[in-house]
């Protein structure tokens, strides 16, 4: 199997990605490489629905991660492996693959090492770099170059803005932006709300994110108490962040749940396995994402697709996403959240899962991917 002759279409041509999806007699291979997969954290997230994506325009897929449930586990090319994987590792772990599709492991430098063999043994061959964030987005890593690039690679971005970045340094790229179900499978809020211990009435404020300083949590606490509701953080403390998370709940002025359980200010409750994002979605009010930084910030979408209204911080990629039309709340002006809240209009929720399915609707991913391959100037097989 291969793309048509000529230049890249959908890659190297920037700009954002269209196409239709095609299918092919053989049935090629391709292998998703990165730090972690199979996780809740946003790229392990969207590579799941990359994969979905390549399955349904007729690719076999491999997994290759430092971390979580893959076909092959190489240590090495975890965040903090202390050494990277041998090149023959690597080498044999991708012979199998006509494609290699990097998911943020050539974008972010957090194994430099391991990004470096991944570049080295996939010179010269397919391969599409996946950037969900850069190392100048983060203030400590802005002094670190570029990712990697070849003639035969193509580069997608998760937003405009780091494609506009990636042209300033040389790197022409497509914007594919992440993708969702328009209409997910609902879930029983009011049996997940009785779960958690959440009396009848009470506004709850989900933060759907872990805890992190560019995260904001003090924002969101500080929005759920002038509502006068309960602020529920979904995600665990990383990056050093606990110390900080304890102090800031210690201190909330509303009731606090953490993680996936009954928690409370005391911990994160049990049963976190249990509950999904369709779960946490249902039971509450209102989303909050009060955010500094994200390279997108999947509830600015997900809060559309399930209904719920967003609160939502003034990180850069946040207007861009605003420009599609989606009508949000400001997280640090809590009265015109509060007045929604005490007097719904279900036509603003109409409008935000409208703007989702029409720009942002999963059905048209295949045909974007679709487009970038077709693009690659190499033959597969």
């Amino acid at each position: 199997m291969g793309p048509p002759p000529g230049g890249r279409a959908g890659g190297r041509a920037g700009g954002r990605a269209g196409g239709r999806a095609h299918v092919e007699c053989d049935v090629p291979t391709a292998a998703l490489v990165s730090f972690r997969l199979g996780g809740s954290d946003g790229v392990s997230i969207e590579a799941e629905k990359w994969a979905g994506a390549l399955r349904r325009l007729g690719w076999r897929l491999i997994t290759v991660a430092g971390s979580g449930p893959v076909d092959t586990k190489l240590d090495g090319l975890a965040m903090d492996a202390p050494a990277p994987p041998s090149r023959g590792e690597l080498i044999d772990a991708l012979a199998p693959a006509d494609l290699v599709v990097v998911e943020n492991l050539c974008s972010l430098p957090l194994n430099p090492l391991a990004a470096a063999l991944v570049a080295m043994v996939c010179a010269g061959r397919p391969t599409v770099l996946h950037h969900h964030d850069l190392p100048w987005q983060r203030p400590h890593l802005a002094h670190l170059p570029p990712p990697p690039d070849d003639p035969v690679w193509a580069h997608v971005t998760i937003n405009e803005l780091s494609r506009r970045e990636l042209a300033l340094r040389g790197i022409i790229a497509t914007t594919i932006y992440n993708s969702f179900d328009p209409d997910p499978v609902a879930a029983d809020g009011g049996g997940v709300r009785e779960a958690l211990g959440v009396p009848p009435g009470t506004r709850l404020l989900l933060q759907p994110t872990r805890a992190l300083a560019r995260k904001n949590v003090a924002g969101g606490l500080a929005l759920a108490t002038a509502v006068g509701g309960t602020y529920w953080l979904l995600g665990p403390a990383e990056d050093g962040y606990g110390p900080e998370l304890d102090r800031l709940v210690a201190g909330a002025g509303c009731p606090v749940l953490l993680g996936a359980g009954a928690g409370s200010a005391a911990g994160t409750g049990a049963g976190a396995g249990a509950l999904t994002i369709a779960d946490a979605y249902a039971a509450c009010d209102a989303v909050l994402l009060p955010s500094t930084w994200e390279g997108f910030g999947n509830p600015s979408v997900e809060s559309a697709t399930y209904r719920r209204p967003l609160a939502i911080g003034p990180y850069p990629v946040a207007a861009e996403l605003a420009a599609f039309g989606f009508r949000w709340f400001d997280s640090a002006e809590p009265f015109p959240l509060a007045a929604w809240l005490d007097d719904p209009d279900t036509e603003l929720l109409d409008h935000n899962q409208r703007v989702a399915r029409e720009h942002f609707n999963l059905a048209d991913l295949p045909g974007r991917l679709a487009a970038v391959i077709e693009g690659l100037p190499a033959h597969f097989g």
